[in-house]
């Protein structure tokens, strides 16, 4: 149990034993620290329900608390607001526990759930670019972070790789090499091993195939075609299509490894192919379907709605099924696959409409209960400085691989300008360059709310100052470089002692508070939680090691304590950038 959540059950219990409500012993960190560390505020509440007056109320929860021995300050300011300071001797054995335990202080919840987390949306063969950074890193760490809380958490990609650029694809390959044995109808196999593709390929045939599709209609008809038969499994186009598939994935793959991004499944719309039939066939059926104009439509708008919603259209009058169709088939196949009890959505949140539609869609059609939770957790864009999402100078969407390079080529730039890890090999200083680089990337998106927009100014992320990855790597280093010196002079941490005074007892403060960030940042699906409290320990820690000198402290009961202060510290910052998808360099 966290202080804060032993806090409040405490004064709830003295509230209830004034026949009052345990919520109004809520204790939060205080507004005010130069007055109290904690804080409880029920008392303004409760007293106004019970009509009494509230600074009494607040000195009576006082005189119920069983054990005031354990605060150095409990007093009642203003109202009825009831200040808490913990007594240095309890503060420091709370956090010794912590220190001493096998984790972090979070604790698992008592209810963990199954949920998938969506947050990949790449397509076969198209290279990942700019727009996908935001669910990629958004959606890994709000899966670790769930994972942390105990959660059982899928990851799934969802790739884009069953509709019409598959065909445009193939009746392009077509025309650039006919004599291909995919293409002889009467040719059933066996088919070459080796792809007739690479990527490099598909970056120049993707935007040809699409732009002919739009202005030739002779074209567009056979790309038509070849989907259609794709679909009906024609085994050279099914050869092909599974070729465009692995090579797309394998580059996929690498970026994301790189990212330190990785799914638990890579299925895509192929993988629900065969249930989008009878699934039409099942609405129209049940009558929560209907045909309007040829296309079968489900109504989906409810009569409280602010706004517009348009039914969602499961098939087009021609029978062709759309984006719609398969995600309400994709919400089927999870159901029964994984019987989950969550589906989390990171994508873009210009999408809320679509999402909205197809999350009343399934439940009307009964694919998913009420049980089940559907949330669209929507991401904002990557923009320049001119407010608009990010261009590359020629006008086009910048590669994420671009933007991973350009990160780790300025922060070799910065680590040479700051003189750090000069004195290193050359492979270990890239190295170090290749995580700070990585890391001011992720940092400087997942600072920011998830469903904001920001600019990409990789200057600001690369600095080894404020609010950045680098400053929070290069304080985790400091960190371990304070306990291999100290492991070196023979000195290990030791038991927490009391605070010695406001640097050290504000560091203690500072470690407690994360069991309630992580819940913070799981409930809301906002890693930013997480960064900012990284930033704002790592500022804590900078504060203290300024001011107490850690190897020079001559009274070795102190300066052991201190050091486990440094080990716990290095323990926190060191998890919490593992939920925000960083790796930290063993020096600097």
């Amino acid at each position: 149990m966290s202080i804060l959540s032993e806090l409040s059950e405490e004064f709830g219990a003295a509230f209830v034993a004034l026949g009052l409500d345990a919520s109004d012993g809520e204790v939060a960190v205080s507004q005010r620290p130069e007055l109290a560390q904690y804080q409880c505020n029920g008392a303004l509440g409760a007293a106004k329900r019970a009509g009494r007056n509230p600074r009494e109320l607040a000195e009576a929860v006082i005189a119920g608390l069983p054990d005031s021995s354990r605060f150095s300050d409990l007093s009642v300011a203003g109202p009825g607001f009831i200040n808490i300071t913990l007594a240095d001797e309890v503060l420091a054995s709370y956090v010794e526990t912590i220190r001493t335990g096998d984790g972090v202080g979070v604790m698992p919840r008592e209810a963990p759930a199954r949920m998938i987390i969506d947050y990949g949306g790449p397509n076969v063969a198209k290279e990942l670019h700019v727009g996908h950074l935001r669910p990629a890193v958004i959606g890994e760490s709000l899966k670790r972070i769930m994972r942390a809380l105990g959660n059982e958490v899928i990851g799934d990609v969802h790739l884009g790789d069953w509709g019409s650029p598959q065909g445009q694809l193939i009746a392009e390959l077509e025309d650039r090499q006919p004599d291909l044995p995919y293409f002889d109808a009467a040719n059933v196999g066996p088919y070459p091993v080796e792809p007739p593709v690479a990527m490099d390929d598909f970056n120049e045939m993707y935007p040809t195939a699409s732009n002919r599709a739009a202005t030739d209609e002779e074209f567009k008809e056979r790309a038509r075609q070849a989907t259609a038969e794709l679909q009906k499994r024609r085994p050279g186009y099914l050869a092909l299509w599974q070729h465009f598939r692995d090579v797309s994935i394998d580059a996929i793959k690498a970026v994301y490894d790189e990212l330190g991004v990785s799914f638990d499944l890579w299925h895509g719309e192929s993988t629900i192919a065969e249930l989008l039939d009878p699934l039409i066939e099942r609405v129209l059926a049940s009558g929560v379907a209907r045909i309007s104009e040829g296309a079968v439509v489900i109504d989906v708008a409810l009569p409280d709605d602010k706004n517009e919603i348009p039914p969602l259209l499961m098939a087009k009058s021609d029978g062709a099924t759309l984006y719609t169709t398969w995600d309400v088939a994709t919400i089927q196949d999870r159901v029964d696959q994984f019987d989950v009890a969550a589906m989390i959505y990171i994508v873009d949140a210009r999408q809320s409409l679509h999402f909205e539609q197809v999350f009343r869609a399934a439940r009307r059609a009964g694919i998913v209960g009420e049980d089940v939770l559907l949330e669209h957790a929507g991401n904002g864009t990557v923009n320049g400085a001119d407010g608009k999402p990010l261009k590359t100078r020629d006008g086009g969407t910048p590669l994420l691989r671009s933007l991973i390079d350009d990160a780790i080529d300025r922060a070799a730039q910065r680590l040479a300008e700051n003189d750090l890890a000069s004195e290193y090999s050359e492979e270990e200083r890239s190295e170090i360059a290749h995580l700070v680089g990585l890391a001011a990337l992720k940092y400087g998106d997942l600072q920011n709310h998830r469903a904001s927009d920001y600019i990409f100014d990789l200057d600001r992320f690369v600095s080894f100052e404020g609010r950045t990855g680098p400053y929070l790597l290069y304080s985790a280093v400091r960190m371990k470089s304070i306990l291999r010196k100290a492991s070196e002079q023979g000195l290990t941490p030791g038991v927490l002692a009391p605070a010695t005074g406001e640097f050290d007892r504000n560091l203690m403060l500072a470690l407690l508070r994360l069991p309630e960030i992580v819940s913070r940042a799981a409930e809301h699906r906002a890693p930013n939680h997480i960064a900012l409290y990284a930033y704002e320990l790592a500022a804590e820690f900078s504060r203290f090691y300024e001011h107490c000198r850690i190897l020079d402290e001559s009274d070795g009961s102190t300066q052991a304590s201190w050091l486990g202060l440094v080990e716990l510290c290095l323990r926190q910052v060191t998890f919490l950038l593992d939920l925000l998808v960083m790796e930290v360099p063993e020096r600097m």
